[in-house]
């Protein structure tokens, strides 16, 4: 594969507009295909080529997921009109959803009978990671479909892990969101102290710079959690599709997950009052911060 691939992408939320806005950028050529035209003419503004289906992705030598379900990912590329509906050889489908280490391998498997390659790749570092191409990606797959997939992946990551077979990326997915939802709901709470005690956030990050509380979490959202800055860089709902499958596949090793149970309550909690589509730094409602007295957002 020459290092400018033609890449299809599927599914124009937060993350899989950022994707294709940097893949232009890095000179690619993108094909976009979105149910919401909206989103479609927005990407194609920066140039890409709009899809009128997600079948017409199949033009391109490898179609990118960003989807939310592993529903949605069924129906985009097993469906009737779906990318791998008239089964073309040789297309690679780079699935960059959180979905079930499962049903990605069943996914795969499919794919294969219909001569198409498969690859998870999950990712963190959010938006921002992908606009300026230092996400972190963790694939699963066989060697040879992650060959293919490196060069356009490479112009997404700053690193990127093969795990192994289909599904491991996405099993390692889950416990990178054990870490930072667990993570956001500590930073919510430090938040929530040190704007009670009217500290100011930017001096009470200096402060612990460097100390065993720092992270790469801990820099980029102490603030903006702080500051209840609701800038898009992840959904909450999102975060509790993550959580709730990476409890379903505790539940099905044995392993317990108290601390993980009650984040993901906390997340649910959220999207029921409302917030199931604002910014992770949603948490700070719950602590009464951003909500104004008629509930309005101050």
């Amino acid at each position: 594969m020459s290092g400018h691939a033609e890449v299809g992408v599927a599914g124009l939320g937060v993350m899989g507009s950022a994707i294709a806005r940097r893949l232009l950028r890095c000179g690619h050529a993108v094909r976009v295909y979105d149910v919401r035209r909206d989103a479609v003419a927005e990407v194609a503004g920066a140039g890409a080529d709009p899809a009128e289906s997600a079948a017409a992705l199949a033009s391109s030598s490898v179609v990118i997921l960003s989807l939310n379900t592993a529903d949605i990912v069924e129906q985009v590329v097993f469906g009737p009109d779906g990318v791998l509906a008239a089964a073309p050889d040789g297309v690679l489908v780079i699935d960059m959803s959180s979905i079930d280490p499962g049903r990605t391998r069943a996914f795969a498997e499919r794919a294969a009978k219909l001569g198409a390659g498969w690859v998870d790749a999950p990712l963190s570092g959010g938006a921002p990671g992908a606009e300026q191409g230092e996400l972190t990606l963790m694939l699963g797959g066989e060697d040879a479909h992650v060959e293919r997939a490196l060069p356009v992946l490479r112009a997404l990551s700053a690193r990127l892990t093969h795990l192994g077979p289909a599904g491991s990326g996405q099993l390692v997915k889950s416990v990178n969101q054990v870490l930072v939802g667990c993570g956001f709901a500590a930073l919510a709470e430090a938040a929530a102290l040190i704007r009670a005690a009217g500290l100011p956030p930017q001096q009470v990050r200096t402060a612990l710079t460097g100390g065993r509380a720092d992270s790469a979490l801990f820099q980029e959202f102490f603030v903006k959690f702080a500051e209840v800055d609701l800038t898009p860089t992840g959904r909450v709902d999102n975060m509790v599709k993550d959580l709730e499958a990476a409890r379903d596949y505790a539940r099905s090793t044995g392993v317990p997950l108290p601390v993980t149970t009650a984040v993901a309550e906390l997340h649910r909690w959220l999207t029921a009052a409302g917030h199931g589509g604002a910014d992770n730094a949603a948490l700070m409602h719950y602590y009464g911060y951003g909500i104004g007295p008629t509930g309005d957002h101050s």
